[in-house]
């Protein structure tokens, strides 16, 4: 039977919800711009309980108004300790804009899926309403939008360098990364009367002070990056400047940044350890309902949340690097992993769900495939500047051992009560396709992947290796496209041995740094000759804090400071979208003329030469 929910259950988030408890003050109240779904993969959820289970009171203002008169921002009164801000588990410009700057019509994180409910840089604009409102209180900023925007960054959306988001948002203390360790020594502090002028020492924080005040005392070392006057005088400077945060981002004994701002300068304190077992299950074994809020009731589904309800996340963190993602700077490149115990309380909790039908959507994390992976030797990891441990080949040092996946998998799969489990997270297939029997064996590559294909895929294994071109995968931090033949190889025989007709659909970005139209074209005939008619088409979109973004903006790789080609301008980008479409009869022309342009008849060849498996133009399958 499930479990019959009271309002008490939930985190208050109305004055009427404070009443009930008896509550006149809170001392932590949480503003996010998504809307409240008390569930572990939700920010301000985790947030909430954690402030929770150390006996303060705390509520979650979802989604607060910020064009009336701001009545929203008053109703649950003037909090204690601070108020917690966050945009919600994306940056809300992701949330808000297309590739193509585009306003989306939808937002997943609404009730109903409706658009309009948070600010375009919500961050900062929650957080100027409450300095407005309670200049007293403290301000503590986090999420992915804080956390990716807290140096010097290329704000896309608005084509400009942006400083830190302190300095907009008038906050007065950041947390980057996954805030759980820093929100409770902040918490904590308050609590015991400090000032927030005296939390200079807490790991993964920054601030602002005055430039003519001496650093703050610390062990850590310090790297002092180009100041935010000189990355918008000069590129280079600003490209120079990513090498010492992604470095020190992904660091075991990590140095502290500062960075000079007009007359602040921005200090970066360096993250803490990569969570133990025993840290990341207590986060995950809170009293979630996991479900959202009561009062959504009438409004609609939410379809993040539609998305997750039934699934695991089973690890934290990704060690791929990848150019273009966010993760490993949000997260951290070192995985953190759940117990089997917790992950199987989780699993026995959703099929004690009302509306579960025996079905687990996803078994997975970040990246699927990198649960309990880890350095063999530690020491090593902890001298480690690499910011990817699997490109430009996988580490010697790395555990890439499979067997502890394929263990949690058959123990959900015994599971009286649930029928099939998914795996809906992306794959590393670099991670268990080797030429090395012994290795093969030992750490359980091929038995991982054929059980992957025969009980944890719908139909359809969805994979990413993102370019066919070396020198464009390169630039991604991608393995080569030679080894995507190697799993499609392996697919096609297990399908061909357990009588199996599933589909294998690889994932492309079109206008990543490095790639040429004549990439594009490679591409495209490339696929095409693999029997895909790609459907799922991703243009690179520059978001703060990745490789590829600061490439992008100042058209020079951070690492060697060498130039980058970059398609920049919407045409360059349209065109490079085109070549994905080769079937589409009102793109063969341009097609042809422009390959032609390029001297490079022999793809323009292949890609508009039909046989009957490939009719001259079809409809885009949905």
């Amino acid at each position: 039977m499930s479990k019959q929910y009271e309002l008490t259950d939930w985190l208050p988030t109305t004055k009427k919800e404070l009443d009930i408890r008896g509550w006149e003050q809170l001392d932590v109240i949480m503003i996010t711009g998504d809307a409240y779904v008390d569930h572990p993969a939700f920010g301000a959820a985790v947030i909430g309980r954690l402030i929770e289970k150390e006996g303060f009171k705390v509520a979650i203002l979802p989604q607060p108004n910020y064009q009336d008169d701001l009545r929203d921002f008053k109703k649950l009164g003037k909090p204690r300790l601070f108020f917690g801000i966050t945009a919600g588990n994306m940056d809300s410009m992701v949330n808000h804009y297309t590739a193509n700057k585009r306003l989306r019509s939808n937002d997943a994180y609404t009730p109903g899926g409706l658009a309009g409910f948070r600010p375009d840089y919500a961050t900062t604009v929650y957080s100027k309403i409450v300095k407005k409102i309670f200049p007293d209180v403290p301000v503590v900023i986090g999420g992915v939008e804080a956390s990716l925007r807290r140096v010097t960054h290329y704000d896309y959306w608005s084509d400009q360098l942006k400083p830190s988001i302190l300095v907009d948002s008038e906050a007065d203390i950041g947390v980057y990364g996954m805030g759980e360790l820093a929100l409770l020594e902040i918490l904590h502090a308050l609590d015991q009367g400090k000032n927030l002028d005296e939390l200079t020492g807490i790991k993964q924080t920054f601030f602002l002070q005055s430039s003519k005040e001496p650093l703050p005392e610390a062990s850590w070392g310090d790297i002092q990056l180009a100041s935010h006057e000189q990355c918008l005088a000069d590129k280079k400077a600003y490209a120079a400047n990513f090498r010492n945060i992604e470095q020190e981002s992904n660091k075991t004994h990590a140095a502290r940044l500062t960075q000079v701002i007009g007359d602040k300068r921005l200090i970066v304190n360096p993250p803490y350890p990569t969570f133990t077992e025993k840290q990341i299950d207590a986060s995950f074994d809170l009293p979630y309902t996991r479900k959202p809020h009561p009062k959504y009731a009438k409004r609609g589904t939410i379809p993040a949340y539609e998305m997750i309800r039934h699934s695991v996340n089973m690890h934290r963190g990704c060690f791929g690097g990848c150019s273009f993602c966010t993760i490993s700077a949000h997260q951290g490149k070192f995985v953190a992993s759940r117990s089997k115990a917790s992950i199987m309380a989780e699993v026995e909790q959703i099929t004690q769900m009302d509306d579960f039908k025996g079905y687990i959507s996803d078994l997975g994390g970040p990246s699927a495939n990198m649960y309990q992976m880890k350095g063999i030797h530690q020491q090593i990891c902890d001298s480690c500047k690499r910011p990817s441990c699997i490109f430009p080949s996988v580490c010697s040092n790395l555990n890439t051992d499979h067997k502890p996946m394929l263990d949690i998998y058959k123990s959900v799969d015994k599971h009286p009560a649930i029928k099939k489990a998914f795996v809906g997270s992306g794959l590393r297939y670099d991670l268990f396709l080797t030429d090395d029997p012994e290795k093969n064996d030992k750490l359980g590559y091929d038995e991982y992947l054929k059980q992957l294909v025969t009980r944890h895929v719908s139909g359809r294994l969805k994979v990413a290796p993102e370019h066919t071109s070396d020198r464009v995968l390169k630039a991604m931090r991608k393995p080569s496209f030679k080894l995507f033949y190697k799993l499609k190889e392996k697919f096609d025989q297990i399908n061909r041995e357990t009588g199996l007709k599933q589909q294998l659909i690889p994932y492309f970005i079109s206008s990543h740094p490095e790639s040429t139209l004549e990439d594009m074209a490679q591409l495209a005939a490339d696929t095409k000759e693999l029997g895909f008619r790609l459907e799922q088409v991703q243009d690179f979109t520059p978001t703060p804090m990745t490789v590829a973004t600061v490439i992008y903006y100042s058209g020079y790789d951070p690492f060697t400071l060498k130039p980058v080609f970059t398609a920049r301008n919407k045409t360059e980008k349209a065109a490079q979208q085109k070549f994905f479409f080769w079937y589409k009869r009102e793109n063969q022309a341009w097609i042809k003329q422009t390959l032609f342009k390029l001297k490079r008849e022999d793809l323009a060849k292949k890609l508009l030469t039909f046989s009957k498996e490939q009719p001259h133009a079809s409809k885009r399958r949905k």
